[in-house]
C-alpha cells in the first residue's frame, strides 16, 4: 500500500478529471448503448491512404520522419494549411492536436482573475484547459443559433482577454452561428478591441458541404483560428493547428517550445502525404453522408419518443444534439436510471462556466447504428414520461 503523502503544486490540486471521460467507462459493457462519447466514427478513418502515406514515408524519407523537427511543425503541412485558410505559413503553429491549442493559448494570455468571455454552453474541454490558470469566466447569452452579438456590451468585454466561440456545429448544442451574425460579432468584438478565438473541429462536417466563411477570414488580424485533423482524418494522429498574427504567433511558439519541443515529425508527414493528393475530396463526402444518415436516425427517434416539452437542436452538421428537459428535472439523475438501462448521455451542466443548466444534456449519434440509436432513444422517452408521470419535483428522480 502506497503510504506517501505528496506535496503537489496549487495548480495541479485544482485539477479535475474530465466528466466525460469518467462518463465513458460506464460505456465499456457490450450492451451499452453510448451516446455520450464525441468521437468521430471509427469507420470513416480513410485506413488506406494512410497505410499507403506510410509506405511511401518508409520508402522515400524514413530519417526525416523519424527525426526531431522544428517547433512550428513540418513547412509543407503548414503551406497546405495556410493555402487552404487564405494566409500565409509564418502564421500557422502545429499543436499536438487541437486540445494543445486551447492549452497554449492558457499559457499565453490568462493570469489568475483574467477576464475570459465564453459561449452558453461552450465546449468542455475549453474550460478545463483555461481553468487551469485560474480566469474569471463570463458568459455571453446565446441562443439556438449561437452567442449573441448584441450582448457583447462595452461592460462585458471590459478587460477581457478573448472571446472563446466554436461557430461551427458547436460542442455540445450541435448550433452554428448564421452568417449575419458572423459579420456583427466580428465587428462588434473589433470595436470593442477584444481577439476572438475561433474553435474549428466541426466546419468541414456540414451535411450539405455548405460552408459559411470562418471569423478569422472576416478579420485576420482580430481572430486566432484552431483547427484540427481529429474529425476529417483520425484522432490518433493528435494533429491540430493554430492560425493566429504574427505576434502572437511567436508567443505560443515559445511557449510549445517549452511544452514539447515540437509535435510528432511522422504524423504530421503522414497527414501531409494523404492530403496532398487531394484525400479530402473524395473522403469528406463520405463522412457527411454518414454523419447525416444517422442524425436523421435520431432527430427521427426523439420525433417518436420523446413527451411534450422536450426540446432538442436540429443540427445540420457536427457530432452531436442537445435536448433540454423540463426546467427542474436534473439530467444528472436521469443519466443514472439511463445507465441501469443500458443507455449512456453526457449531462448539460458541465459545458457551463457559470450557472449550469441541470435539465440539459448532450447526445453523440455518430458511433451508434440507426438501430441501436432508435432503441436508445426509446428508452430515454421512457425513462422521462415516467418521471412526469410520478412528478420531478418529489425528490425522488
Amino acid at each position: 500500500m502506497d503510504n506517501h503523502s505528496y506535496t503537489f503544486s496549487q495548480r495541479a490540486n485544482r485539477l479535475n478529471s474530465s466528466v466525460i471521460r469518467e462518463i465513458l467507462k460506464l460505456t465499456e459493457r457490450p450492451d451499452m448503448i453510448s451516446f455520450a462519447g464525441g468521437l468521430p466514427a471509427p469507420y470513416t478513418f480513410p485506413v488506406e491512404a494512410l497505410q499507403s502515406a506510410c509506405a511511401s514515408l518508409f520508402q522515400d524519407h524514413a530519417h526525416a520522419s523519424l527525426q526531431y523537427g522544428p517547433t512550428e511543425g513540418q513547412m509543407e503541412l503548414r503551406e497546405w494549411i495556410a493555402q487552404r485558410h487564405g494566409t500565409t505559413a509564418s502564421r500557422v503553429l502545429m499543436t499536438t492536436g487541437s486540445q494543445q491549442g486551447l492549452d497554449l493559448l492558457g499559457k499565453v494570455f490568462i493570469d489568475p482573475g483574467s477576464k475570459i468571455l465564453v459561449e452558453t454552453p461552450t465546449y468542455l474541454g475549453a474550460l478545463q484547459a483555461f481553468t487551469l490558470y485560474e480566469p474569471s469566466y463570463s458568459s455571453i447569452p446565446s441562443d439556438d443559433f449561437g452567442l449573441l452579438p448584441q450582448e457583447l456590451t462595452p461592460e462585458l468585454a471590459d478587460g477581457a482577454r478573448f472571446i472563446y466561440t466554436i461557430p461551427n456545429f458547436q460542442n455540445p448544442t450541435g448550433r452554428r452561428i448564421p452568417l449575419n451574425r458572423r459579420h456583427e460579432l466580428v465587428a462588434q468584438a473589433k470595436e470593442l478591441g477584444i481577439l476572438l478565438v475561433e474553435d474549428d473541429p466541426y466546419g468541414e462536417l456540414s451535411y450539405s458541404g455548405d460552408h459559411l466563411p470562418s471569423l478569422h477570414s472576416l478579420n485576420p488580424d482580430d481572430v486566432i483560428y484552431l483547427g484540427s485533423f481529429s474529425k476529417i482524418l483520425a484522432p490518433g494522429l493528435r494533429l491540430g493547428y493554430i492560425i493566429a498574427p504574427e505576434a502572437i504567433h511567436l508567443k505560443l511558439v515559445q511557449a510549445k517550445q517549452a511544452t514539447d519541443l515540437h509535435t510528432p515529425s511522422f504524423t504530421q508527414r503522414i497527414a501531409y502525404e494523404a492530403l496532398r493528393s487531394g484525400l479530402l475530396d473524395s473522403h469528406l463526402p463520405i463522412i457527411r453522408q454518414r454523419y447525416s444518415a444517422q442524425c436523421q436516425a435520431m432527430l427521427e427517434a426523439l420525433a417518436r419518443h420523446m413527451p411534450d416539452g422536450i426540446h432538442w437542436s436540429r443540427p445540420e452538421g457536427g457530432m452531436f444534439i442537445w435536448l433540454e428537459l423540463p426546467e427542474d428535472m436534473d439530467a444528472e439523475d436521469l443519466l443514472q436510471k439511463a445507465v441501469a438501462h443500458s443507455v449512456a448521455f453526457v449531462p448539460g451542466a458541465p459545458f457551463y462556466a457559470s450557472s449550469p443548466h441541470r435539465n440539459t444534456m448532450r447526445l453523440a449519434f455518430v458511433t451508434v447504428p440507426p438501430e441501436r440509436i432508435e432503441q436508445g432513444i426509446s428508452v430515454l422517452g421512457q425513462l422521462i414520461r415516467d418521471q412526469l408521470s410520478i412528478g420531478y419535483k418529489t425528490g425522488s428522480f
